[in-house]
């Protein structure tokens, strides 16, 4: 398995990752005018990019999932949840699904809560383990804090939804599995981020300060210190939706 993660504009975080005996790759969170990157990289590791896999449709940054994808070749992915929603075709992801590429599996968790089509991305090496290695979080869960849940309005219920997604779907994991997250400390989209681009589920549940409250608590925190909506928001969303 080759990975690479990308530092990109707004303190975003993006990755290409897959087989590199069987030629095949994902790349998740490009951002525009980055293609170029992910097709060079793509060219080192001599693999061809199957799959373009946004983890939510964007409000911090101008999404290159599109753009990229008409470059490649690849089929470009979202949650089902954007069926009607966006202006274009794409391929809907849905929670519990596995795409296989070559030797790496990846799973599909749904993670509603920064916004109702949130997605994290399990994945598993199978020549290295049976167990999965690393999660790719999105705006889910960040090293150091969780994502902001007023992006789609609603931001007490949306937090609630949030809590839910850490506690149901990624702090079961083992504690080893590591964390890439989508962005970094300089981002709008979570107070308390981490500069530290990587961590994991154990180091996260001992001393994350999101993580060690109860539900109430949570929301009130979480909706107590929302940053400012990230500049040019509207548009950036607009443009992510294909409006």
């Amino acid at each position: 398995m080759f990975f690479r993660q990308l530092p990109a504009r707004e303190a975003t975080l993006s990755y290409l990752f897959g087989c590199g005996s069987c030629n095949v790759a994902i790349a998740v969170d490009p951002v525009l005018g980055d293609e170029q990157w992910f097709i060079d990289e793509a060219a080192k590791q001599n693999v061809k990019i199957t799959h373009v896999i946004d983890t939510h449709v964007h409000a911090d940054h101008y999404s290159g999932g599109r753009a990229l994808a008409e470059k490649t070749g690849a089929k470009y992915c979202l949650h089902e949840a954007n069926t009607g929603r966006v202006n274009f075709a794409f391929e809907p992801l849905r929670d519990g699904q596995r795409i296989e590429v070559g030797n790496v599996f990846v799973d599909v968790l749904h993670t509603p809560g920064h916004t109702p089509d949130s997605i994290c991305l399990l994945v598993t090496d199978k020549r290295r383990a049976e167990a999965p290695w690393f999660v790719v979080t999105g705006d889910t869960l960040f090293v150091g804090a969780a994502g902001r849940p007023d992006l789609a309005g609603k931001e007490a219920e949306m937090a609630a939804q949030l809590y839910d997604s850490l506690h149901g779907r990624l702090l079961n994991l083992p504690a080893e599995v590591e964390i890439y997250a989508g962005h970094v400390a300089g981002s709008v989209c979570g107070a308390g981020i981490s500069g530290k681009p990587v961590s994991t589920i154990g180091f996260e549940k001992r001393w994350n300060p999101m993580l060690g409250m109860g539900k109430d608590a949570f929301v009130a925190a979480l909706t107590a210190d929302i940053p400012p909506r990230p500049a040019e928001m509207d548009r950036m969303v607009a443009f992510n939706l294909g409006r």
